[in-house]
């Protein structure tokens, strides 16, 4: 058994963050969504993993490695452009060599791992096996059509969805899937559609079977389901205080303090996690918000947010919420008249203002 993890793509839904950063990279409670995933397959057993990279950038391979911190040995197969998801599984053939295998994408989060996932598969006589997930709005995802307990039809984005399913991002095939995205043709947009692949799977009598993930499972395509995963992975964090807290603070909850961190005159309210060498003076940090390395927080109050490194955020008379800064951020108070907002903002960002 064999893993297929997807780090490519452009994360057009996550700009401007993804105008300098892989999606996959973006940390979620200060470690990058791409470790989940390569935890979670490790965790499996398995240990062959191949990543499909973007051709004409080497970020992932450099923060990842060799895969030798868990275990495993990566392969990294290069992808010139995004071309949809049939298309990530066909760079793996010649690497997966007729072996089973599951395809995880990379930027999304399941609890638990996907153990459970593998072994069912394993044992079950099917040729694709599918993870469905109830959703509240599907028509985002593929959809399947149930009936008699089993997967009838399998549609892209439908405008009028046939359940209240996802085909969640985690799939589990034998060989027969390449004979799939072979034969599919490029959708509107495009694409080859991984549907399409599940949708030939069945028309031509391969058994395709499905389970459905009880706990949560997220797709963190879009600044609110990073928030949501931020809030998700904090929830079960187990509170440990490496850094200095001093007399006049408090620290309530389950709240992870990394080392060479400083918490002074400030009420840090878990569940949060405060990184390397960060400073929050005079601050209040409330539940679900992660902080990145050497981010430097005086003044001001966060909850509900991701911080990432290296950030400032000074004298700040409004709490920052449900806000995603990227690294080198830079939020402070107006220091000299008039005293108005002052902005320097990127292409598709976002600024919430009080009147």
């Amino acid at each position: 058994m064999k893993a297929l993890i997807a780090s490519g793509g452009r994360g057009t839904r996550l700009r401007p963050i993804t105008h300098t950063q892989n999606k996959h990279l973006i940390p979620i409670a200060n470690k990058p969504i791409l470790h989940y995933a390569i935890e979670a397959v490790a965790s499996a057993g398995i240990r062959d993993i191949g990543i499909v990279v973007n051709a004409d950038s080497d970020e992932v391979p450099r923060a990842i490695g060799d895969g030798s911190r868990w275990g495993v040995r990566i392969t990294y197969l290069p992808q010139d452009r995004p071309g949809g998801l049939s298309q990530v599984v066909q760079l793996a053939e010649k690497f997966m060599a007729g072996d089973r295998f599951i395809f995880y994408l990379g930027d999304n989060m399941v609890v638990g791992g996907v153990k459970r996932f593998v072994d069912e598969f394993e044992q079950s006589d099917a040729n694709c096996f599918l993870t469905l997930a109830k959703v509240p709005d599907p028509e985002r995802f593929g959809v399947p059509e149930l009936r008699g307990g089993r997967i009838v039809s399998i549609e892209e984005k439908p405008a009028k969805p046939k359940s209240n399913y996802a085909v969640a991002g985690i799939y589990l095939y034998d060989e027969h899937i390449f004979e799939a995205v072979n034969a599919i043709a490029p959708s509107p947009r495009g694409e080859l559609e991984i549907s399409d692949a599940h949708q030939y799977l069945i028309n031509k009598g391969y058994k395709v079977g499905y389970t459905e993930i009880t706990g949560w499972w997220k797709d963190t395509g879009k600044p609110t389901d990073l928030l949501e995963a931020n809030r998700l992975v904090l929830d079960s964090i187990l509170p440990v205080v490496e850094g200095e807290v001093d007399a006049d603070s408090r620290v309530s909850g389950k709240v992870v303090i990394q080392r060479g961190a400083r918490i002074v005159n400030s009420v840090v309210r878990g569940p949060a996690i405060i990184g390397e060498q960060c400073i929050v003076e005079d601050s209040f940090i409330g539940p679900y918000t992660s902080i990145g390395d050497k981010t430097i927080i005086q003044k001001s109050e966060v909850e509900y947010s991701i911080i990432l490194r290296a950030c400032k955020i000074q004298n700040v008379g409004i709490r920052l919420e449900s806000s995603i800064l990227g690294n080198d951020v830079e939020v402070l108070e107006a220091s000299r008249k008039p005293l108005v907002h002052r902005f320097m903002i990127g292409d598709q960002s976002r600024v919430e203002v009080v009147g």
